[in-house]
C-alpha cells in the first residue's frame, strides 16, 4: 500500500515572502545607495554603448521579427528600435552584459547586478510611454534607481551565503528571480500575484554553467542575463493577468528546488534585505575582465613598467606565480587552447600576460587577431596559480570583501622582481574615491562611440546630477539616447 500524500495547498516559502515584503514595503532611504546607483546605471548603459560596437552583439539586437515596432514600446539605448518589453529586456540585457565590464558582487555565488537594468528600464520606459499617451504622469529615474537598489539587494543577499555555482546552475538564476520581483512591483501586482511571479521564476528550468567553463567557453555567457531578465518579464506579466503561482516551490519534498538542485539544503542568509549590495558593489572601472582577476590585471600593468626598468623582458622570463583565492582558481585557472573571445576574458592567464606584453587590456585584447600573437600563449604557459587561504579567507569575510591577488616574476637567471600585492580593486567600495572620476571618464567615452557632442553633454547635464536624474521622467531620459 502507498501512503498518500495532502493535497492541501500550503503557505508561501517564507523566502518568497520575505522577498515580497521587501520589494513592497521596505523604503531605501540610504544617500549612499542612491548615489551609487546613479554611477551603476550610467556605467552599465555605458558598457552596452560600447558592446554595439562589436558585431556579434549587435546581431543580436532588435525584433524577434524583422521591422516590427510597438507603438509606446520600450526604447533600446544607442539604436532605433522599439520594442515590447520583453524584448527590449533582452536587447539591453544583452548588451550591456557582453563585454563583461558592468558591476559585480562576490560572495559563495558571483554574479552582476547590474544585469537586471534591462527588465527594469525595459518596463519602466514601456509603462511610462503608455501613461503618458493615456495623460497620465510617466515613472521618474528615481523609480529605476530603486527598483535597481532592491534588485541588487535581492540577488547579492542570496548570493551570499548561497553556491549555485557549486550545483551547476549558472548565476542568471538570480537575475531572473530579482527582475521578477521588482517589475511585478511596478506592474503594480498585489502581493500574492508577486508571490506568484517569482514562484514561476524558481519553478523553472533553471541555466547551466556549461558556457562558461571549458571546455565549452561560449558567447551565450554574454546574452545569458539577457535572457534571464527578459525571461522575468514575460513572467511578471503573466503573474499580471492571474497565472498561478506554486507556494512552495522551494520546500516541496522531492518535487521542489532545494530537493532537486540544491542537494536538499535550503538556503542560507547572512542579512535582511536593505540596501547592503548597492552600497558596497563592485565596479570594472579600468578593465573588461572577469572580477577575479582585476587585481591581477592591476599587478600585471606595475610590472609591465618595472620589467623595462629592470632591463628585462618578457622572454627573460622564467615563471609567473600568482598567489591568489579560490574561486579565482575554480573560475578562470585555465590551461590549453582558448577558443574565443568568452573563453580568453575567463582565463587569468591571458588576462595577466596581455598587460605584461602590452602594457593594456581592453575588450579589443580578447579577439581572434590579438590572440594570434603566440607571445601570449607562451607566456601564458609560465603562470601558475597557488590558493593562498588567507586570501580565501578575506574574500569571505563580510567586512573585508576582498578580491586579492599577488604576482611574482622570476627570471630565468635566477632573479625576481618584487612580489606586487593588490588586494582591492579600483572598483571596490573602499576605493570609491579613486574610482568615481574613472568611472565618469568611462562613461564620457562610451558615450562618445555612439552620440555626437551635443548629445552627449545633454545626457551628461542630467546623468552627472542626482536632482536633475531623479526627477526625469523615463520615457524622456532613455529618449536622449536614441540614434
Amino acid at each position: 500500500m502507498s501512503a498518500s500524500r495532502t493535497n492541501v495547498r500550503p503557505k508561501a516559502d517564507q523566502v518568497l515572502v520575505d522577498i515580497v515584503d521587501y520589494v513592497t514595503k521596505y523604503k531605501i532611504t540610504s544617500v549612499v545607495a542612491y548615489d551609487t546607483a546613479r554611477l551603476c546605471l550610467i556605467d552599465t548603459l555605458g558598457c552596452g554603448l560600447e558592446a554595439l560596437e562589436y558585431p556579434a552583439c549587435k546581431k543580436l539586437q532588435g525584433p524577434v521579427v524583422p521591422g516590427t515596432i510597438v507603438p509606446n514600446g520600450a526604447k533600446v539605448p544607442g539604436t532605433q528600435f522599439q520594442l515590447d518589453p520583453i524584448q527590449a529586456a533582452f536587447n539591453i540585457g544583452a548588451m550591456i552584459r557582453w563585454l563583461d565590464f558592468n558591476d559585480t558582487w562576490l560572495a559563495a555565488e558571483w554574479g552582476h547586478p547590474s544585469d537586471n537594468l534591462g527588465g527594469i528600464l525595459a518596463t519602466a520606459d514601456w509603462l511610462s510611454r503608455t501613461a503618458v499617451a493615456a495623460g497620465k504622469k510617466p515613472l521618474r529615474m528615481k523609480d529605476v534607481l530603486t527598483a535597481m537598489i532592491k534588485a541588487h539587494e535581492i540577488q547579492g543577499c542570496i548570493a551570499l551565503e548561497n553556491s549555485f555555482n557549486k550545483v551547476g546552475l549558472d548565476h542568471v538564476i538570480l537575475v531572473k528571480v530579482a527582475s521578477t520581483a521588482v517589475v511585478a512591483e511596478m506592474l503594480g501586482l498585489s502581493n500574492e500575484e508577486i508571490i506568484n511571479a517569482v514562484s514561476l521564476a524558481w519553478v523553472d528550468g533553471q541555466a547551466l554553467r556549461t558556457y562558461r567553463h571549458a571546455p565549452n567557453t561560449g558567447s551565450r555567457k554574454s546574452w545569458a542575463a539577457g535572457d534571464a531578465t527578459s525571461r522575468a518579464v514575460r513572467l511578471a506579466l503573466m503573474a499580471k493577468t492571474g497565472e498561478m503561482g506554486y507556494p512552495s516551490v522551494l520546500t516541496a519534498k522531492t518535487w521542489g528546488f532545494y530537493d532537486v538542485s540544491f542537494k536538499g539544503q535550503p538556503f542560507k542568509f547572512q542579512r535582511p534585505y536593505a540596501s547592503y549590495v548597492m552600497e558596497n558593489v563592485l565596479f570594472k572601472i579600468s578593465y573588461p575582465a572577469e572580477f577575479h582577476s582585476q587585481t591581477a590585471v592591476e599587478a600585471a600593468m606595475t610590472l609591465h613598467g618595472k620589467l623595462a626598468k629592470a632591463g628585462k623582458s618578457v622572454d627573460d622570463i622564467k615563471q609567473i606565480t600568482i598567489r591568489t583565492h579560490e574561486a579565482c582558481i575554480r573560475i578562470i585557472d585555465k590551461k590549453g587552447p582558448l577558443n574565443n573571445p568568452a573563453d580568453r576574458d575567463h582565463c587569468i592567464q591571458y588576462m595577466v600576460a596581455v598587460p605584461l606584453l602590452f602594457g593594456r587590456l581592453t575588450a579589443a585584447d580578447y579577439e581572434d587577431d590579438i590572440a594570434a600573437d603566440q607571445r601570449i600563449d607562451a607566456l601564458r604557459d609560465k603562470i601558475v596559480c597557488v590558493e593562498d587561504t588567507s586570501f580565501t579567507a578575506d574574500y569571505h569575510d563580510p567586512k573585508k570583501r576582498s578580491i586579492a591577488n599577488a604576482l611574482t616574476v622570476e627570471f630565468k637567471d635566477g632573479k625576481k622582481l618584487k612580489e606586487i600585492v593588490v588586494e582591492y580593486p579600483i572598483g571596490h567600495a573602499r576605493r570609491r574615491s579613486d574610482g568615481i572620476p574613472l568611472l565618469v571618464e568611462k562613461f564620457k567615452t562610451n558615450l562618445a562611440r555612439q552620440f555626437p557632442a551635443k548629445q552627449q553633454q545633454a545626457i551628461l547635464d542630467v546623468s552627472l546630477h542626482q536632482d536633475k536624474l531623479e526627477a526625469m521622467p523615463v520615457n524622456e531620459y532613455v529618449d536622449m539616447y536614441v540614434i
